[in-house]
């Protein structure tokens, strides 16, 4: 067989010296002065540690970018795992209170036990926080700043999700027709003051977290991103305990109104979230 012929190797290529810088390439390594002192475009020294180098939540070097849908795939998970659970135990305790089971009478004998305890003017307090008189207005003036923010979207979702509170309280009110405690009325279940108290006080938070501060606050320490929620589960939770102690409710009402909540939130927590994305990339607009 024939052997193809080589080309000849000229005396420049048979060499051994330093390869040479050949004119309009990009030399990878040599600095923006030409002295060929290396360096690197994100500021890190030419060998990082594997340590030492960035990684995305799921650990791989790099970062992730930014997908439509749930805010993060992490948090996500864990909310959605979290409501399927509340939708679980909302769904076995209605089903409790209608075929008067187990937890139905340990509830009767719990609540008995309770009711009266603590401080009667107190309790009374506890329980008007999840009254339309008090809990309404703090929506509607968060509904008003997202529409002076122009975010008219967060403040349709956070109206409709105040008006999905009656649309479901009220048919399972009547549906399940349960006697109140202490009075020989029914149609006590679920408690519609702790409803309205998690989503009125829940939404409010979702909504001025997904705002951007005003200027006289933006400077400030304080009102951090965290303190809004627990203040809304703080405020929710003493509007059922005092429903409970003060004898308007047995505890699964306020209980099945406190899983209720969270799943009525869902959709303005996304909202919130995309909106809250959206305002981080551009100029504040209020």
């Amino acid at each position: 067989m024939r052997e193809t012929p080589r080309p000849r190797e000229t005396a420049a290529d048979s060499g051994s010296g330093l390869p040479q810088h050949r004119p309009g390439r990009a030399f990878a390594h040599a600095g923006a002065d030409g002295s060929g002192t290396p360096h690197r475009s994100d500021g890190r020294p030419p060998h990082t540690p594997r340590g030492a180098r960035r990684t995305d939540p799921a650990g791989h070097p790099g970062t992730t970018p930014p997908v439509p849908g749930w805010p993060a795939p992490l948090v996500s998970g864990y909310v959605r795992g979290a409501l399927g659970l509340l939708a679980v135990l909302f769904a076995v305790i209605t089903w409790q209170v209608v075929v008067e089971g187990p937890l139905f009478r340990l509830d009767e004998r719990v609540g008995g036990k309770l009711f009266g305890t603590g401080p009667a003017p107190l309790t009374q307090v506890l329980s008007d926080l999840g009254g339309m008189a008090v809990a309404l207005p703090v929506l509607t003036c968060a509904i008003a700043y997202a529409l002076w923010c122009r975010a008219l979207r967060l403040a349709v979702y956070a109206a409709l999700t105040m008006a999905a509170v009656p649309a479901l309280v009220i048919p399972l009110k009547v549906a399940t027709a349960r006697q109140g405690p202490l009075t020989e009325a029914v149609n006590y279940y679920p408690s519609g003051h702790t409803a309205t108290a998690a989503v009125a006080y829940g939404a409010t938070a979702l909504v001025l977290l997904a705002l951007e501060r005003p200027a006289w606050l933006r400077g400030a320490s304080w009102p951090r991103a965290w303190m809004m929620p627990v203040a809304a589960i703080l405020l929710t939770t003493a509007t059922g305990i005092g429903l409970v102690l003060h004898g308007y409710h047995w505890p699964l009402d306020v209980l099945a109104s406190w899983c209720l909540g969270p799943l009525v939130l869902a959709p303005l927590w996304w909202v919130s979230c995309r909106s809250r994305r959206r305002s981080s990339s551009r100029t504040p607009s209020c």
